[in-house]
């Protein structure tokens, strides 16, 4: 059964809808396996809790 971990700011929920979709697809297509064994989990970060470049992404 493939998991998928995706780790990401906040997002619209219909925007991770679709991504869950067609994260689901893609390992379909490329795994053959059934849909119903395709787990993604999304972990959503707060702009104040992750950095990048030694900046807060929330004083970006």
């Amino acid at each position: 059964m493939p998991i998928v971990t995706v780790q990401q700011g906040p997002r619209d929920t219909e925007l991770k809808r679709d991504l869950v979709r067609r994260i689901t697809d893609a390992f379909v297509d490329a795994y053959r396996v059934p849909a119903e064994t395709v787990q993604v989990w999304i972990h959503e970060v707060p702009a104040d809790s992750w950095g990048a470049a030694g900046r807060l992404t929330a004083d970006r």
